[in-house]
C-alpha cells in the first residue's frame, strides 16, 4: 500500500453498507412493508412502519451549514434524526449522490463518478447532469433503481420535481421508475406531493420523492454563509412544514440532502486556462473544481501527479486512478466503471478550487460556493424524520 493510499484512507471513509444517503430509500421500502433487492444492504437504522413515505431531497442542504443556520429552519430543527452523522459518498456532488439515492449504491457500483467525466478515455468531456450526446442512460447505469423496485412491490412510486427533469438522460439513469408530476412552483410541489399520496394503489402504499434545488443555487451563487442562503432555507422549511401538516395521518417524511458546500474564494482558485502550471501534461480536466479528475497526455501520469502533489501540497490529496480504487473512496467498483475515472483524482482540503475555465460556462466560473471533495462540510448531510 502506498503512502498516498494510507493518507487517503485516514482522511476519508465512504458510508458503510446500510448507512448514509444510499440507505434512505431502502429504509423507506422496508417501512412500507417491502423487501430489498439482492445486493442492497439492509439499513442500520429504521423508519416507523407506515403506508406512506415522502423523501424530500434538498439539494445543497449540508448538515454542518444547517446546524449553523438552524434559526432559519424552525420546523426542521424540531425533527429527530435516526442517523445523527449521516454522509453522502465521494465525490460529494449532485449527479453522484442522486444516483446513490435512486439505486442504493455508491459511485463505484452505479458508475456516475462525478459531475463531469471524460468519455472515450478522456477524449470528450461529458456532463452527467446535462447528458448531452451521452450514452444510453439505462446501459450506462444498468442497475434497476429502487423506484422501479417499489413498483414491483405494489408500492405507488411518484417523483415530484421540475418539468425540465422529466425524462432527461440523468433522470433515466439515476431515478427512473414510477410516475412523474412536473412541479416548478412551491404550490405545484405541494399539490404534486399531496396528490401522489392521495392516489396510492390498491394496497394504499405510496412512496413519493420530491426534489428542491433552490438552496443549492443560492449557495453556489451567493455562498452558504450568506443571508440569502438562510432565506432559501426558510423557504424549504416552510414547504416541508406545509406538507407535513396537510399529509394524511401516519405519513413518514425523510428530509435529506445530496451534499454540503464550502465558500471557495476566487483568490484561491487555480485556473488551467489562465496558464497555471498545473496545466502541464493535462489533456482534459473533468470532475468538479473541488474534486478535479485529470486525464493526462500519454506517458505523463507520473510527472503530472508529482507536479500536482508539489503544487497543491497540504491543500489536497492527489491520487492516481489505481490509488483511488485501492483507497475504497468509491466503494466496490463494478466492471467498466474504472475507465470513467481520470488518470488522477484530486480532493481539495482547504477552500481552494482547480478548474479549466475554457471548458465551463461563464456562470459556473463565477460561482463562489463549491462542493465535491471529502471534507466534512461537503459530505455531511442531514437525515431527519417526521411522522404526521
Amino acid at each position: 500500500m502506498s503512502a498516498y493510499v494510507e493518507t487517503a484512507r485516514a482522511a476519508y471513509q465512504p458510508p458503510a453498507p446500510g448507512e448514509g444517503l444510499a440507505s434512505v430509500v431502502p429504509a423507506a421500502l422496508l417501512a412500507l412493508g417491502g423487501r430489498l433487492p439482492e445486493g442492497i444492504p439492509a439499513p442500520t437504522w429504521s423508519l416507523p412502519p407506515t403506508r406512506q413515505v415522502v423523501v424530500v431531497l434538498v439539494d445543497g442542504l449540508g448538515a454542518r451549514q444547517l446546524a449553523r443556520r438552524s434559526g432559519h429552519a424552525p420546523f426542521l430543527r424540531t425533527l429527530t434524526s435516526p442517523v445523527p452523522d449521516a454522509h453522502c459518498g465521494f465525490p460529494s456532488t449532485t449527479a453522484t449522490s442522486l444516483t446513490s439515492l435512486g439505486t442504493g449504491r455508491l459511485a463505484g457500483d452505479h458508475g456516475v463518478v462525478g459531475w463531469q467525466t471524460g468519455l472515450q478515455g478522456g477524449e470528450r468531456l461529458f456532463n452527467h447532469l446535462a447528458w448531452r450526446d451521452g450514452p444510453t442512460p439505462e446501459l450506462y447505469q444498468p442497475h434497476r433503481t429502487l423506484f422501479q423496485e417499489a413498483g414491483r412491490l405494489d408500492i405507488t412510486m411518484t417523483s415530484v420535481s421540475r418539468k425540465m427533469f422529466d425524462g432527461s438522460g440523468f433522470t433515466r439513469a439515476a431515478l427512473r421508475g414510477g410516475g412523474y408530476r412536473a412541479a416548478d412552483t412551491t404550490a405545484e410541489r405541494v399539490r404534486g406531493v399531496l396528490g401522489a399520496l392521495a392516489e396510492a394503489g390498491r394496497k394504499g402504499r405510496a412512496l413519493v420523492y420530491t426534489y428542491w434545488d433552490e438552496v443549492d443555487k443560492v449557495g453556489h451563487v451567493r455562498g452558504p454563509g450568506t443571508l440569502e442562503w438562510g432565506e432559501a432555507v426558510e423557504a424549504v422549511d416552510s414547504y416541508i412544514a406545509t406538507l407535513a401538516q396537510a399529509a394524511p395521518k401516519g405519513t413518514v417524511f425523510v428530509v435529506t440532502a445530496d451534499h454540503g458546500m464550502v465558500d471557495a474564494p476566487v483568490a484561491q482558485r487555480r485556473d488551467l486556462a489562465a496558464g497555471d502550471p498545473l496545466g502541464q501534461g493535462v489533456r482534459l480536466l473533468a470532475g468538479e473544481p473541488r474534486a478535479p479528475q485529470v486525464w493526462c497526455e500519454p506517458g505523463a501520469v507520473d510527472d503530472v501527479a508529482a507536479l500536482w502533489r508539489a503544487e497543491l501540497a497540504d491543500d489536497a490529496i492527489v491520487l492516481t486512478r489505481e490509488e483511488l480504487l485501492e483507497s475504497g473512496w468509491l466503494g466496490p467498483v463494478r466492471e467498466g466503471v474504472a475507465e470513467r475515472v481520470g488518470d488522477l483524482v484530486v480532493a481539495m482540503l482547504g477552500n481552494a478550487t482547480v478548474m479549466d475555465s475554457s471548458l465551463l460556462r461563464p456562470e459556473v466560473v463565477r460561482l463562489v460556493g463549491h462542493h465535491g471533495s471529502i471534507t466534512d462540510a461537503e459530505t455531511a448531510v442531514p437525515l431527519l424524520v417526521h411522522q404526521s
